[in-house]
């Protein structure tokens, strides 16, 4: 893939494996829970948004379920601009309370409060010139929102117990999992401040949308903790693939690291097999209700007509199947060819419409 632009790219790698990832080479990162890893459509369209969203200084809102990402997109959008070299401040806004919440962003002076024995610096004077990461927005209360609308407003706050302003400059990038604009037709988060932060929006895509990305996100993740276990040469059994790519991920991402984490802690043999993954034995893999599974992600829209979702379906049965079918014959294109009965030609076409790479299938 060409840069997209001159401070933030992403290549196409081959590890030894012979699996392909896509990767941040100018993140100036410092673990490896960092990398951005995908190749499905929704993910690339995620990724190709972050040199947009870097280059402007107005507030970014990201959205998405747990586990999609979101930190990291924040992240990788701070070190792909122009304040790369400043800070990039995390705060996690469910983990306050409501009474410690404002004094760690807007800090206190000498005296504001009992206790108040030394000024503090707050997460906003640490960010400034950099980046202020608000994970979880939506647990703010509106006494902490308005302040913050204000902050926004004038690029300046005032710490607890000070009579004096101070001026900021700071990028704000929120994130949240839940839905701010119902938050805001039941008065649950000011409409004026959603307003403000949606001035650029992205969504990220759940994992079960990125069926292409599964087995590249565990391959990634069993060579991170092979390293960190100290065991050598794991692979993924054909069963363990079959049985990551049944799974419906509802914790995402996160969820998955869990469970390879766990599987290599745990596991005895160079080679993790369905049995070593803790993951439902009863859940059913989505190959056996394509169309209740799309029905129930989706939903159907007023304007979604019968041949829409028909159409959807259709080339989600067809991904679904493919995967399972190159699980199944260990990334053999002619075995599965034949095993679905099309021709090996046409059967490669379907590959390519899929994005999937025999690679990923492939035993090691």
């Amino acid at each position: 893939m060409g840069a997209l632009n001159s401070t933030f790219r992403f290549r196409m790698t081959t590890g030894r494996d012979g699996k392909y990832s896509q990767v941040s080479e100018d993140m100036t990162m410092h673990s490896w829970d960092h990398a951005l890893i995908g190749t499905s459509k929704c993910f690339l369209q995620a990724t190709g948004m972050i040199p947009i969203l870097s280059a402007s200084k107005s507030t970014v809102l990201i959205s998405g379920e747990t586990g999609t990402g979101k930190e990291l997109f924040a992240r990788a959008i701070h070190y792909s601009g122009e304040r790369r070299s400043k800070p990039f401040v995390p705060v996690n806004c469910a983990a306050l309370p409501d009474h410690l919440i404002e004094n760690e962003l807007f800090g206190h002076s000498k005296g504001a409060f009992t206790g108040a024995l030394v000024e503090k610096l707050g997460l906003l004077h640490e960010a400034n010139c950099g980046t202020l990461f608000l994970d979880e927005i939506n647990s703010l209360s509106m006494t902490v929102q308005s302040k913050l609308l204000r902050m926004l407003q004038e690029q300046e706050f005032r710490p607890l117990g000070s009579t004096k302003s101070q001026k900021i400059d700071v990028k704000i990038i929120a994130a949240t999992n839940a839905d701010l604009r119902y938050l805001v037709e039941v008065r649950q988060f000011r409409e004026d401040l959603f307003y403000r932060l949606n001035v650029l929006s992205i969504t990220l895509p759940p994992l079960r949308d990125r069926k292409e990305d599964i087995l590249l996100l565990a391959s990634h993740f069993l060579n991170v903790y092979a390293k960190e276990f100290g065991k050598k040469s794991l692979s993924l059994g054909h069963t363990a693939k079959a049985k990551l790519m049944g799974h419906a991920w509802p914790g995402n991402v996160r969820e998955l690291q869990g469970v390879i984490q766990r599987a290599v802690a745990m596991g005895l043999g160079g080679t993790l097999e369905a049995h070593d993954l803790d993951l439902p034995e009863t859940e059913k893999p989505e190959l056996t209700g394509p169309t209740m599974s799309l029905l129930s992600r989706k939903g159907i829209s007023d304007d979604c007509s019968f041949q829409d979702m028909k159409t959807k379906v259709i080339d989600e049965f067809e991904r679904v199947y493919l995967s399972e079918l190159l699980s199944t014959h260990h990334g053999n294109i002619s075995k599965a060819a034949r095993a679905a009965k099309k021709e090996r030609r046409a059967f490669q076409r379907l590959l390519q419409k899929h994005g999937l790479d025999r690679r990923l299938f492939s035993a090691a």
